[in-house]
């Protein structure tokens, strides 16, 4: 096919995906639940438990644990939203203390400066617009859930639907089931993974008394999907917090915590359970965060990741389009050797 036709059809699918924003973002959160939900579905199969029941039951589970982290984080937010005036006073007062310093060292900064440029406020707001964000999906939990269902029943019987395609070749799938099979390891392993994180995370901010620390744990969680930068986007408004309320001691060692768990679980526990085929260029990285991020907002931007991963294994599968997928795979040494190690995929 010749590039300009290529490059067309791009700019009409990214077209579309923006005009369709709010229904592709449903869909993308049904099939991420569908995917993690497909794991105890196929385990009750193999035990002999029927497809209907199983899914009724993984759908009541997970419908349970929705509503219990949401209850939990809601009424953190709630507080947090409560309490984001006195944080936002707090916060003038020790730029004014700033400010008064750095006059009496003979360093002059106009309020402009202070206030609108360094002000760790715009922070706090920020954090708390990104929940208002994230509230505003869920708010669609009926339709989600009917979503995730149907997906889950018809997930059983898609591969007996491409074996009745007349001509579908085995080699295709095979390809496909194993793509399949790639996306969901990816997405098991990850969530479990963030998981790990937000849950170290939480403890070590009961242990240092920082409010709402569910609240910053569920953050964690939702921004570990996207590595390196995620990591750092949470911590930076609990670091924040932590000065506000009780001075850099326990800021300092808040933001040790974030550090050591991040270093932990991002660089040695991630890596060796997910093997160097699941990895991404730190570049890639950044570039699919501004694209999905713009093309649908906060979901796009939590599951950047995935989505490019999703594009990275696909073009795996094919010898036309195997370099698309070297270049969005971590880096190499210049003789071509991977420098990171982990088990293969």
């Amino acid at each position: 096919m010749p590039l300009p036709v290529i490059a067309a059809t791009l700019v009409v699918v990214i077209w579309g995906v923006y005009q369709a924003q709010s229904v592709v973002v449903l869909f993308l959160v049904s099939v991420f639940l569908a995917v993690l939900g497909r794991v105890p579905v196929l385990w009750m199969e193999r035990h002999h438990i029927p497809s209907v029941v199983a899914v009724l039951a993984v759908m009541a589970a997970m419908i349970a644990i929705l509503l219990s982290i949401g209850a939990v984080v809601g009424a953190s937010l709630n507080g947090f939203a409560g309490e984001l005036p006195t944080y936002q006073s707090r916060i003038h007062d020790i730029l004014f203390s700033v400010k008064t310093m750095l006059k009496a060292r003979g360093i002059a900064v106009t309020d402009k400066v202070l206030f609108d440029y360094f002000n760790p406020g715009l922070i706090m707001n920020f954090t708390a617009t990104l929940f208002a964000a994230l509230g505003s999906v869920l708010s669609n939990a009926l339709l989600i859930a009917f979503t995730m269902m149907f997906i889950l029943l018809e997930a059983s019987g898609f591969p007996a639907k491409l074996r009745l395609i007349r001509n579908y070749p085995r080699a295709t799938l095979e390809k496909v089931t194993r793509f399949a099979g790639d996306i969901k390891r990816y997405m098991v392993i990850k969530t479990l993974v963030n998981l790990l994180a937000a849950t170290l995370i939480t403890i070590w901010l009961i242990v240092l008394g920082v409010d709402f620390p569910f609240l910053w744990g569920f953050l964690t969680f939702l921004l570990h999907y996207i590595p390196g930068i995620g990591p750092l986007l949470a911590g930076i408004p609990v670091i924040l917090l932590a000065l506000i309320e009780s001075g850099g001691g326990t800021a300092a060692l808040t933001a040790a915590g974030y550090l050591v768990i991040g270093t932990i679980v991002g660089n040695i526990v991630e890596p060796k359970l997910m093997g160097r085929r699941f990895g991404m260029s730190p570049l890639v990285v950044f570039v699919s965060l501004i694209l999905w991020g713009n093309l649908l907002g906060l979901i796009g931007a939590l599951f950047c990741v995935p989505l490019t991963m999703t594009l990275k294994l696909a073009c795996e599968e094919s010898e036309q389009t195997r370099w698309i997928a070297v270049l969005l795979g971590p880096e190499t040494s210049p003789l071509g050797v991977p420098i990171d190690t982990g088990k293969p995929a």
